[in-house]
């Protein structure tokens, strides 16, 4: 009997995955990251400083041709040994995509790695490129995402699903109940909000090599929905990069706009839509990759119409313990995304 009840409460999870598996050509062909040699980075700058000092012998006035690196079409020791030169970070964040973007390489093939925000839990174990082992499994503290996904190897996992949680508060409270390995086999993955590179990388890295279905869950307001859309379709700044930081399989889980509706969440849970709220609401329904989603379309337009959002704790104004012990198991078991 227990096995049959294992097998239902992941019915509708293994469909998603057959579907998947069953649609992956067609996902992400073509769409894996080939390594650029260093040789091939030294050419390409070479060929660039080549420009340059051609241009001058000619009495020319240099030119890059920069492509546009923020188009959706195409969907940090500087700063600290520099700071008077830079002036910030994000200068110095800037000025390093464009040089990539230049020489058509990512970032990191150019040896500039960030230090990593976000977290990551739950069934999976690796092998860092030193040799080191990380053991992800039953870990009250999370483990800090790698700065090299690159390197990653070796990966072991037996669970059935990533969920990338938006906010960190969340994370911890589904850490503290022991999700990952009490209610469900799968890994979670955090970017604390808006996620760093190394964060979409772990994701896109987990889909390459695990091959199972990735969930998104995060609030139901505009800023939750582009985070969503970040891992999804990836975002405008770093939209030259898109093909090998995105996974367009994600699925989002919740909290939708129409599961407040649903659930009757108290009113006096729910937030007004502000001006900047609508703005950037009307802003997500125009990007190119929504026509394509007309279940993500129809939620949003939801939540245009009654002018509210919610946050994921506001389902506690149902009971304290309705995320982790009925929303989320009701959703996984009975197929509650889109």
């Amino acid at each position: 009997m227990m096995g049959s009840h294992v097998a239902e409460q992941f019915c509708e999870i293994d469909r998603l995955r057959a579907q998947l598996m069953n649609n992956v050509d067609v996902t992400t062909a073509g769409r894996s990251e080939v390594e650029v040699s260093h040789r091939e980075i030294l050419t390409r700058i070479e060929s660039v400083i080549f420009g340059i000092v051609t241009s001058l012998s000619r009495e020319e006035v240099p030119v890059l041709a920069l492509p546009n690196r923020t188009s959706w079409a195409n969907v940090r020791d500087i700063y600290y040994k520099n700071t008077q030169l830079f002036g910030s970070q994000t200068t110095v964040d800037s000025i390093v995509d464009d040089i990539s973007c230049l020489l058509k390489v990512p970032r990191r093939s150019l040896h500039v790695l960030a230090t990593s925000k976000g977290l990551i839990s739950g069934e999976l174990c690796y092998l860092e490129e030193d040799g080191t082992r990380v053991d992800c499994r039953g870990c009250s503290n999370a483990v800090a995402v790698s700065s090299n996904i690159a390197g990653i190897r070796n990966i072991v996992s037996s669970a059935k699903f990533v969920l990338i949680v938006e906010k960190d508060a969340t994370f911890q409270r589904l850490l503290d109940c022991d999700f990952c390995s009490q209610l469900f086999p799968c890994i979670m993955v955090t970017g604390k909000g808006v996620p760093d590179v190394n964060s979409r990388l772990m994701v896109r890295k987990l889909w390459d090599m695990l091959r199972i279905p990735i969930f998104a869950l995060v609030d139901a307001d505009p800023h939750g929905i582009e985070i969503m859309c970040i891992y999804k379709y990836g975002s405008v700044a770093m939209s030259f990069e898109a093909h090998s930081l995105t996974v367009p399989s994600v699925m989002w889980l919740g909290l939708l706009p129409s599961d407040i509706q649903r659930m009757q969440v108290p009113k006096d849970a729910l937030i007004q839509l502000t001006k900047r709220d609508e703005s950037k609401l009307s802003s997500l329904l125009k990007r190119p990759y929504i026509s394509s989603q007309p279940d993500w379309r129809t939620e949003m337009e939801l939540m245009q119409k009654v002018m509210v959002k919610a946050e994921l704790q506001s389902l506690d104004a149902i009971a304290p313990d309705f995320l982790t012990s009925i929303y989320l198991p009701n959703k996984l078991r009975y197929g509650g995304w889109i």
